[in-house]
């Protein structure tokens, strides 16, 4: 049984009920929920829009493997009405979107598939969820607890 972190965010349409249709889909197709954050409102990052995020994290545990648990959690976006991930590597808009953060404590990189996610430790609104959940836990790489990757972004924005 494996325990992964992702994360989970939304700036489309009613974006809290986005996220709560996400994380019971990911319960009925993925795995077990063990953990979950509060919602944060949050700015886009990485591209312009007028739309806010509303951003969370979860845990869970699952018998997926992680190539496996990517199609699953692409498949959930798609189901929810997600009709690509970026342009080009641009971001926009989207209704939900679904990241894997970490799976165990493997360190892993193909085509389709970098873990730890490779830009985690960069973003605040990914890293407040996680520290919620997982606030002592370690990064695969770094060795960094995410409270404390989570403290140094919060420091770097004031």
């Amino acid at each position: 049984m494996a325990h992964v972190f992702l994360s989970l965010g939304s700036n489309l349409g009613d974006k809290e009920k986005n996220l709560e249709e996400a994380i019971q889909r990911i319960e009925k197709q993925a795995g077990k929920i063990i953990a979950r954050s509060a919602f944060y409102k949050t700015e886009p990052w990485g591209f312009n829009s007028q739309n806010t995020f509303l951003n969370g994290a979860i845990e869970i545990e699952t018998t997926l493997s992680p190539l496996d648990l990517l199609s699953c959690t692409q498949s959930i976006e798609k189901e929810m009405g997600r009709k690509k991930k970026s342009i080009q590597g641009a971001y926009t808009d989207r209704i939900i979107d679904i990241d894997i953060l970490t799976y165990n404590e493997l360190i892993y990189k193909d085509k389709k598939l970098a873990l730890p996610h490779p830009h985690m430790t960069q973003r605040l609104f990914v890293m407040e969820p996680l520290a919620e959940i997982a606030a002592n836990r370690f990064h695969p790489i770094t060795g960094e607890s995410f409270a404390g990757i989570c403290k140094q972004l919060k420091n770097r924005e004031k």
